[in-house]
């Protein structure tokens, strides 16, 4: 809701404070008083296209700052948050626009810099404006559909459509993955089946690199190592070998060990220690020697295979421990091959089972919007008789649509249409009604709609524009019903729609010695009275035409 707003240096205005309330509040004044300046001033702050020539003149800029109660779980709010700004109240927003006399402007919200795109947006959400020029809001064909689903309280089948929409896009996606893949397979399977019988040929295990490469370097070093070690067996073996000479000594020296005391058994532990060892290390040499003969064939064999594998790891762009795992790819994708036709026999199946259910959900998504549309056309044309619009006809179209154009909102386009005499061609309001008119449809089709939802405050531009008598109190009587459930802002020139009005101000022009300005006041008793006989009675207001105005007040009451 419009809490307030705060002019400064627009065209006629030079400062202007307005505080606003629930309910009707009609805007009156004589014709070129500045009633628009003001919608203007309003439409800046909602993010309107600004223009320099609203700067008032001699003044370097001019700017408008629109306070609103919003609460947290407005919509407004969600877009805040999304744009990471703070929000430091959390039931008040302020929009606000400077524009300078050079053309270029600022918005903020919350004192924040924002885009006037971000402005815009916001500033829908919060305030619509209808009048003879406006091509938004409800003539917008692109908005119909979300109205009548709204009329129409088709939230859960729209929920229901958009969950089947999903489940057969996601169905679309895995069957054309798997037929992709499938095709790739195909294209490479005479490459596939090479590599992966070249590879279970070669049949590499994860670590064999290594090993050979130890192997290689090892029998490389044979041939030197042969020669030292047959040096140190025959050292070892010389005359007799050395365990057989120490044994010798050994049992030499234990046949006079009797005779010396206790002194040589030292000597005789160490002997036997010395030729145990010494036949320990013989044995381990003759090992070594025959472990690390030299054979140029083993050479040759591990040379061949570490060679080979090294040359399949280059020829396929991987490590040689890599080769494995290749294998084993090679082997799953021909497998894909061979069973890719029975997966994507069953994604088909799956895909077209979505598909039928999605079908079901448009058929039937479309016949409650058609329903919808029928109780719409009722209550709109039943509207529009009171208004002066009775050889009108309204209608809603709900156009199926090709299976190609379906999206998650269903497969119809919903446009509304009206035809202003009968057995004229119907066709959209903004191209078929005249500018009185046109405020006159948008007005009963708020009126049918309002408990589908719009913004919390509603202004209306000259809605009673070409009207009067019954008419005009027709118009009148359908504001008050909307303003009970939303914030009605109206400009008006018939005195039987400013009758109605709960809050009323007065548009005027002050001429002054610095120039012409725009005032706005607010009107009470009988200050209100005072400006519907103006109303009534033009020029010279007259006592009957207080006490007309009078009896509209008091009927407006009933």
């Amino acid at each position: 809701m419009l809490r307030h707003i705060a002019v400064r240096d627009i065209v006629l205005i030079d400062r202007l404070d307005l505080d606003f309330s629930r309910g009707l509040t009609v805007l009156t004044g004589e014709t070129g008083a500045g009633k628009s300046i003001l919608l203007d001033s309003l439409g800046l702050a909602l993010g309107d296209r600004a223009d320099f020539g609203l700067v008032r003149r001699g003044c370097d800029q001019g700017s408008v700052a629109a306070e609103f109660a919003v609460p947290p779980d407005h919509p407004a709010r969600g877009l805040i948050a999304e744009h990471g700004l703070d929000s430091e109240d959390p039931e008040r927003m302020v929009l606000r626009r400077v524009i300078g006399k050079d053309g270029r402007g600022r918005a903020f919200i919350d004192d924040q810099p924002v885009s006037v795109a971000l402005l815009a947006r916001i500033g829908q959400s919060l305030v619509e404006i209808h009048g003879q020029h406006d091509e938004r809001g409800l003539l917008a064909p692109a908005g119909h559909r979300a109205l009548l689903d709204a009329f129409g309280g088709l939230a859960p089948q729209l929920a229901t459509m958009r969950a089947a929409h999903q489940a057969w896009d996601a169905a679309v996606t895995a069957l054309d993955a798997a037929q992709a893949e499938l095709e790739a397979a195909r294209a490479d399977e005479d490459y596939l089946r090479h590599v992966a019988a070249e590879l279970d040929a070669l049949a590499p295990e994860p670590g064999e690199e290594e090993r050979l490469a130890a192997d290689r370097h090892a029998l490389m070093q044979g041939e030197k190592l042969g020669g030292d070690l047959e040096e140190a067996a025959a050292a070892l073996d010389q005359n007799g070998g050395i365990e057989s000479r120490l044994r010798g000594i050994q049992r030499k020296l234990e046949r006079v060990a009797e005779r010396a005391g206790g002194h040589l058994d030292a000597v005789l532990a160490a002997l036997d220690r010395a030729a145990t060892e010494t036949g320990e290390a013989a044995t381990a040499l003759d090992v070594a020697r025959r472990t690390l003969d030299h054979d140029p064939h083993r050479l040759e064999r591990v040379e061949e295979r570490l060679f080979a594998l090294r040359a399949a790891a280059r020829k396929h762009q991987v490590t040689v421990d890599q080769l494995p795992a290749l294998a084993d790819r090679m082997r799953s994708r021909i497998a894909s091959i061979d069973t890719g036709d029975v997966r994507v026999r069953q994604l088909a199946e799956a895909e077209a089972k979505a598909r039928l259910a999605r079908a079901a959900e448009v058929e039937s998504l479309t016949k409650a919007r058609r329903t919808a549309a029928l109780r719409l056309d009722k209550g709109v044309n039943a509207e529009l008789e009171a208004l002066k619009l009775g050889k009108a006809n309204f209608r809603t179209t709900v156009e199926p649509l090709a299976e190609a154009q379906w999206t998650a909102d269903g497969g119809a386009r919903v446009a509304f249409e009206v035809a202003t005499n009968p057995g004229a061609p119907f066709g959209g309001l903004i191209k078929i009604a005249s500018g009185g008119e046109l405020a006159r449809f948008i007005l009963a089709l708020k009126v049918v709609l309002s408990r589908a939802g719009s913004a919390p405050t509603l202004v209306f531009d000259e809605v009673d524009r070409g009207i009067g008598g019954a008419v005009a109190a027709a118009v009148g009587e359908r504001l008050s019903r909307l303003a009970e459930g939303a914030q009605v802002l109206v400009v008006t020139h018939s005195p039987q729609v400013a009758a109605r009005g709960a809050n009323h101000f007065r548009i005027a022009k002050d001429e002054r010695k610095a120039g012409t300005f725009t005032q706005v006041s607010s009107l009470a008793d009988p200050a209100r009275r005072e400006e519907i006989a103006r109303m009534l009675a033009g020029a010279e207001v007259t006592d009957a035409a207080r006490a007309a105005a009078g009896d509209l007040m008091a009927a407006s009451q009933k």
